[in-house]
Protein backbone atom coordinates (compact mmCIF):
# COMPACT_ATOMS: atom_id res chain seq x y z
CA UNK A 1 0.00 0.00 0.00
CA UNK A 2 1.39 3.46 -0.70
CA UNK A 3 1.62 6.76 1.72
CA UNK A 4 -1.44 8.22 -0.45
CA UNK A 5 -3.73 5.15 -0.14
CA UNK A 6 -2.62 4.70 3.40
CA UNK A 7 -3.29 8.40 4.05
CA UNK A 8 -6.84 8.23 2.29
CA UNK A 9 -8.10 4.75 3.88
CA UNK A 10 -7.09 6.30 7.49
CA UNK A 11 -9.10 9.75 6.60
CA UNK A 12 -12.39 8.00 5.44
CA UNK A 13 -12.46 6.23 8.55
CA UNK A 14 -11.68 9.27 11.19
CA UNK A 15 -8.60 6.96 11.91
CA UNK A 16 -7.14 8.29 15.66
CA UNK A 17 -4.18 7.16 16.71
CA UNK A 18 -2.25 5.86 19.67
CA UNK A 19 1.58 6.06 20.79
CA UNK A 20 3.48 4.76 23.89
CA UNK A 21 6.70 5.50 25.53
CA UNK A 22 8.18 4.53 28.92
CA UNK A 23 9.49 8.47 29.15
CA UNK A 24 8.72 11.98 27.92
CA UNK A 25 10.57 14.55 28.37
CA UNK A 26 9.69 18.57 27.24
CA UNK A 27 12.10 21.42 26.19
CA UNK A 28 11.89 24.83 23.67
CA UNK A 29 8.52 23.75 22.46
CA UNK A 30 9.34 19.80 22.04
CA UNK A 31 7.57 17.01 23.18
CA UNK A 32 9.66 14.30 23.19
CA UNK A 33 8.49 10.20 23.35
CA UNK A 34 11.56 8.34 24.14
CA UNK A 35 11.72 4.91 22.92
CA UNK A 36 8.86 5.34 21.34
CA UNK A 37 6.99 2.09 20.13
CA UNK A 38 7.51 1.22 16.43
CA UNK A 39 4.04 0.72 16.02
CA UNK A 40 1.15 2.66 16.21
CA UNK A 41 -2.53 1.98 16.71
CA UNK A 42 -5.21 3.29 14.86
CA UNK A 43 -8.87 2.81 15.47
CA UNK A 44 -11.91 4.21 14.46
CA UNK A 45 -15.17 4.86 16.22
CA UNK A 46 -18.57 3.79 15.36
CA UNK A 47 -20.39 2.66 12.66
CA UNK A 48 -16.63 1.33 11.45
CA UNK A 49 -14.70 -0.13 14.87
CA UNK A 50 -11.51 -0.35 12.61
CA UNK A 51 -8.63 -1.24 14.46
CA UNK A 52 -4.77 -1.65 13.42
CA UNK A 53 -1.34 -0.64 13.54
CA UNK A 54 0.99 0.86 11.60
CA UNK A 55 4.80 1.59 11.43
CA UNK A 56 5.53 4.85 13.65
CA UNK A 57 7.67 5.82 11.15
CA UNK A 58 5.18 5.87 8.54
CA UNK A 59 2.39 7.63 10.34
CA UNK A 60 5.49 10.60 10.03
CA UNK A 61 5.93 9.81 6.03
CA UNK A 62 2.10 10.78 5.93
CA UNK A 63 2.06 13.38 8.37
CA UNK A 64 1.69 15.89 5.29
CA UNK A 65 0.20 13.79 2.71
CA UNK A 66 -3.44 14.51 1.64
CA UNK A 67 -5.38 18.20 1.96
CA UNK A 68 -6.35 17.41 5.42
CA UNK A 69 -3.22 16.42 6.32
CA UNK A 70 -1.69 16.78 9.81
CA UNK A 71 0.61 18.98 8.50
CA UNK A 72 -2.46 21.79 7.22
CA UNK A 73 -4.23 20.90 10.32
CA UNK A 74 -2.11 20.12 13.15
CA UNK A 75 -3.99 17.84 15.33
CA UNK A 76 -4.60 18.20 19.20
CA UNK A 77 -3.59 15.43 21.15
CA UNK A 78 -3.68 14.25 24.70
CA UNK A 79 -0.75 13.03 26.74
CA UNK A 80 -1.76 10.77 29.69
CA UNK A 81 1.73 10.17 31.70
CA UNK A 82 3.25 9.12 35.09
CA UNK A 83 3.93 12.49 36.53
CA UNK A 84 7.12 12.76 39.40
CA UNK A 85 5.21 14.47 41.80
CA UNK A 86 2.27 16.09 43.59
CA UNK A 87 0.94 18.97 41.28
CA UNK A 88 1.14 17.65 38.21
CA UNK A 89 -1.53 16.73 36.10
CA UNK A 90 -2.16 13.08 34.20
CA UNK A 91 -2.48 14.39 30.98
CA UNK A 92 -2.58 17.57 28.91
CA UNK A 93 -4.26 18.26 25.79
CA UNK A 94 -1.54 19.90 23.37
CA UNK A 95 -1.81 20.37 19.95
CA UNK A 96 1.06 19.02 17.92
CA UNK A 97 2.98 19.47 14.52
CA UNK A 98 6.37 19.02 12.91
CA UNK A 99 7.20 15.07 14.18
CA UNK A 100 10.73 14.09 13.75
CA UNK A 101 12.04 10.51 14.41
CA UNK A 102 15.36 10.37 15.47
CA UNK A 103 17.15 6.67 16.58
CA UNK A 104 13.90 5.93 18.69
CA UNK A 105 12.86 9.06 19.85
CA UNK A 106 10.06 11.10 18.60
CA UNK A 107 9.41 14.54 19.09
CA UNK A 108 6.99 16.98 18.12
CA UNK A 109 6.64 20.72 18.39
CA UNK A 110 3.95 21.24 21.11
CA UNK A 111 1.24 23.66 21.68
CA UNK A 112 -0.30 23.81 25.44
CA UNK A 113 -3.81 23.84 25.12
CA UNK A 114 -4.69 23.21 28.30
CA UNK A 115 -2.13 21.54 31.35
CA UNK A 116 1.49 22.06 32.06
CA UNK A 117 3.44 20.14 30.15
CA UNK A 118 6.75 18.53 32.58
CA UNK A 119 10.22 18.68 32.25
CA UNK A 120 10.04 15.09 31.94
CA UNK A 121 7.77 12.20 32.58
CA UNK A 122 7.02 8.28 32.88
CA UNK A 123 5.45 5.85 31.25
CA UNK A 124 3.16 8.06 28.50
CA UNK A 125 0.54 7.55 25.73
CA UNK A 126 -0.54 10.46 23.33
CA UNK A 127 -4.13 10.16 21.86
CA UNK A 128 -3.71 11.72 18.51
CA UNK A 129 -7.35 13.36 17.01
CA UNK A 130 -8.10 12.70 13.01
CA UNK A 131 -6.63 13.76 10.50
CA UNK A 132 -8.57 17.35 9.69
CA UNK A 133 -11.24 17.19 12.09
CA UNK A 134 -10.12 18.50 15.39
CA UNK A 135 -13.57 19.03 16.26
CA UNK A 136 -15.05 16.16 15.05
CA UNK A 137 -17.64 14.20 17.64
CA UNK A 138 -14.79 11.65 18.78
CA UNK A 139 -11.92 14.30 19.00
CA UNK A 140 -10.25 12.92 22.35
CA UNK A 141 -8.70 16.25 22.83
CA UNK A 142 -12.17 17.81 22.18
CA UNK A 143 -13.69 15.54 25.00
CA UNK A 144 -11.37 15.83 27.49
CA UNK A 145 -11.58 19.81 27.01
CA UNK A 146 -15.31 19.45 28.24
CA UNK A 147 -14.85 17.26 30.81
CA UNK A 148 -11.97 19.91 32.64
CA UNK A 149 -14.69 22.69 32.01
CA UNK A 150 -17.49 20.26 33.49
CA UNK A 151 -15.35 19.85 36.16
CA UNK A 152 -14.33 23.62 36.87
CA UNK A 153 -18.30 24.29 37.21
Amino acid sequence: MTDIELTQQLGEIDAMFVQVAPAAESADGRLVLKNVAESTLFFSDRPQRVVGHIHTSQLVSVWDDGENSFAADPPNAVLAFVGGGDGLPSDIVVEISDPILAGSDLSYAATVLDGTLPATAGACTLFIDPFGNPASPVSLAGMNRRDRRRGRR
